[in-house]
């Protein structure tokens, strides 16, 4: 199973596709006390520019700086972003009001292989922010339902208030047929009536069928490295798991080299890797 791969002539060769697009922001919902959704539109009020699920697009705070994120989700009049409070650039989007301006260039990267997908289940699991990249190519999914099989998101957080989405999962996406959410925390909290486990017991211990089924898998190193490991363990091939690798990026179009590991940039090559491609690239402990 190989990841959705774009055209990039045009973004390798075109100095239009570092100019950013200036829009405005639209919605804001928080999400965790340092996460918030950012929902963005041109300025005429309508979509930025088309994507797939798994693209990322550099957003900008003017004159603070930009940063790469996926795309979490897009309506007809808007793209979403959902970031994390981390550094200066991110403190700065989060001290943004609605109706405040900003720069946005992309899509940028590969996909995920939604076409592949067709016909299979599909094992989601995703810790704290990965839930962000997996929920546009979950939300496609849902949108195309007739087209894919039994759906499966594990997921998992610190804390509660470490995870996103919970209006979604428990409102929204469990509600659809076949479509079944198994979510947990790794302490136990006060007022928490859900699993408490690591991600990699918990997903071990929900005995998930495997045969025709896909994986998605997206959250930090421990997460990753745990899951893999359980994942191969339980028999699904390195071919059949899909990640997203995370790298600074500063141009998008292969030019700057920040995001190069040895000839693959993950902006025009990612960031949607299965593991037999990851296992191809230096540092394939990842």
């Amino acid at each position: 199973m190989s990841p959705i791969k774009i055209d990039h002539d045009c973004a390798r060769a075109g100095a239009l596709a570092l100019v950013p697009l200036v829009c405005k922001v639209t919605e804001i919902s928080e999400e965790t006390p340092d996460v918030k959704a950012f929902r963005v539109s041109t300025l005429e009020g309508k979509r930025p520019f088309e994507s797939q699920p798994g693209q990322t697009a550099m957003l900008s705070v003017i004159p603070s700086g930009e940063c790469m994120f996926c795309i979490s989700a897009q309506g007809d009049d808007y793209l979403e972003f959902t970031v994390k409070r981390v550094g200066y650039v991110t403190e700065q989007l989060h001290a943004l009001s609605v109706g405040a301006t900003v720069g946005l260039r992309g899509p940028y990267g590969n996909a995920f292989p939604y076409d592949e997908l067709k016909g299979k289940d599909v094992l989601f699991v995703g810790g704290g922010i990965g839930l962000a990249p997996l929920r546009a190519l979950l939300t496609y999914l849902l949108d195309h339902r007739a087209d894919y099989g039994r759906i499966d998101l594990v997921y998992s957080g610190s804390t509660p208030d470490d995870l996103i989405f919970l209006h979604d999962i428990k409102n929204v996406w469990s509600q659809v047929p076949d479509v079944h959410t198994h979510v947990s925390i790794y302490r136990p909290c006060e007022g928490w009536e859900g699993e408490v486990c690591y991600t990699a017991p918990f997903l071990k211990d929900l005995k998930l069928p495997q045969e025709n089924r896909a994986v998605v898998l997206c959250g930090g190193p421990s997460l990753f490295r745990t899951c893999k490991e359980m994942l191969l363990g339980l028999g699904f091939a390195a071919e059949d798991i899909i990640t997203t690798l995370e790298m600074k990026m500063k141009c998008g179009i292969g030019k700057c080299g920040r995001c190069n590991v040895g000839s693959r940039y993950i902006c025009l090559d990612g960031p949607v890797f299965t593991l037999s491609e990851l296992a191809d690239l230096p540092g394939s402990e990842h």
